[in-house]
């Protein structure tokens, strides 16, 4: 069972392998503001922005998502997240002393 109540949507997504943009929209249904970091298992060809950020209680955050001219092929991207600290303002610096408490995946399929 996840310690949070955070989703992802969509969990998976097909793209076109000479390009194309999308948003993936996270929900945190718990009590306490959370800190994510996303990564890719394919820089080359995507680029995501933010990739930290933070998502409030109750609250919802969008991810715009790029995928650049490529090779068709099937990639992940994963959110890692953990409860923020009380008082940060950057979200990367926060992540950097966090361990990630959870991840979501999303499957990407270019084609």
């Amino acid at each position: 069972m996840t310690p949070f109540p955070v989703t992802i949507e969509p969990a998976q997504t097909k793209v076109s392998a000479t390009g194309g943009k999308w948003t993936q929209h996270i929900s945190n249904r718990g009590d306490k503001k959370i800190v994510f970091k996303v990564r890719c298992t394919n820089n080359n060809e995507y680029r995501v922005s933010p990739v930290f950020g933070f998502v409030d209680a109750a609250g919802n955050a969008t991810i715009e998502v790029n995928r650049l001219n490529g090779a068709p092929k099937e990639d992940k991207i994963v959110i890692q997240y953990a409860v923020a600290p009380v008082g940060v303002s950057d979200a990367q610096t926060a992540f950097a002393h966090l361990q990630p408490t959870e991840n979501l995946t999303v499957n990407i399929v270019a084609s």
